[in-house]
Order: structure tokens, then sequence, then C-alpha cells
């Protein structure tokens, strides 16, 4: 295995949803958490569970900006991944494996291929939607609902008090909403109505 080396544009690309620096992301550090717990852990649906749990905390760090030197991107998973093993670890009584005879098999509670593969549309129209509407309401939409940003720190960014702030968002969410039905049509994911 190659080992690389990140920076700052490249976890930029990573939160910006960036399809070859995400596939990169996934492709590179799956495989070095896949030889990390696969000597702890002894079930193949632990390893995806603490792999997956890694994953989702490293992003939500790194979306809001939380991780203050990019060339330690491969040390900071690590720790991450350390830590979510060591809750499972305490979440299973001392580590034993699920795997245990006579113990009922859990059920799979991730999302099936056609769930994935739905999602994936939908986030592409979500950013086709953004990107379609006006900048002041894609930045305002992206800071409040995606980034998540402190809504106080959004006030200063755009130079507005809180209560036209949520006259804003109100407008801009009507404006996405208005775009989404005329594309997709009065249905939500897997034909579920709004």
């Amino acid at each position: 295995m190659q080992f690389y080396t990140f920076d700052a544009s490249y976890i930029s690309n990573l939160c910006a949803g960036d399809l070859p620096t995400q596939e990169h992301f996934f492709g590179y550090f799956s495989e070095l958490l896949q030889l990390k717990l696969r000597s702890r852990l002894q079930s193949p649906h632990a390893i995806e569970d603490v792999r997956q749990e890694t994953f989702v905390r490293v992003f939500s760090v790194l979306r809001k900006g939380g991780l203050r030197q990019p060339e330690r991107l491969g040390a900071f998973v690590n720790t991450v991944c350390s830590r979510v093993l060591s809750e499972h670890y305490r979440s299973n009584s001392g580590g034993k494996s699920l795997n245990v005879e006579g113990r009922p098999e859990l059920p799979d509670k991730s999302a099936s291929a056609l769930e994935i593969v739905v999602a994936l549309q939908v986030k592409d129209k979500v950013r086709e939607i953004l990107l379609d509407l006006t900048p002041r309401d894609r930045s305002l939409l992206k800071a409040v609902f995606l980034d998540e940003r402190d809504r106080d720190e959004v006030c200063r960014e755009f130079g507005v008090e809180r209560d036209y702030l949520r006259v804003l968002l109100h407008r801009a969410k009507q404006e996405f909403k208005t775009e989404y039905v005329k594309r997709l049509g009065n249905k939500m994911p897997l034909g579920e109505n709004v």
C-alpha cells in the first residue's frame, strides 16, 4: 500500500463533495481500517459498523472545520477509529464478538443497494437544484442546512438580523421546494408522498 500526503485542498474537495476525492478517501481509508479492525474484531458486521461510524464522525468534524492540520488527516482517522472501537468493546461486554454460538443473528439494518442508489440520485438532483438557485439563496441554504453553521455566524456573514435571516431562509426554502417539485414531482424517495 502506498501512503498518501494530505493537504487543505484535499480536505476542501472532500467536504465539497468532489466525487474523485471522496472515492479516493473511502478507498484509501477503508483499506487501512480493514487492516486495523480485522485483527481486533471477528465479525465482518462489527468491522463494517466500526468503519462506517468512523467515517461518519470524521466527516462531521471535517465539515465543521475541526481539523487544523490537514496533513494529520491519517492520524486523525486512526484516532477516531480507535475511539469508536473502544466504544464498540464497551457496548459488547468487553469486546466479545457478535458471532457467538446460540445467539440469534442481528437483522441487517444497513441500507439496501436500491436505497443507496435512490439516495445518490436525490443527492445529485438536490445539487443541481442548488446550482440553479440565486447565489445568495444557495449560500444561505448551504451555510445553514448543509454546513450546519451557527445562525449568529451566518447573520454576521450575510449582514442581517436574526429575524430577517428567518425570512431569507423561508424564501430560499420555498424557491428550493418549487424547483424540487417541478423536477421530481410531489414524490419523495422510494415513493413516499410529501
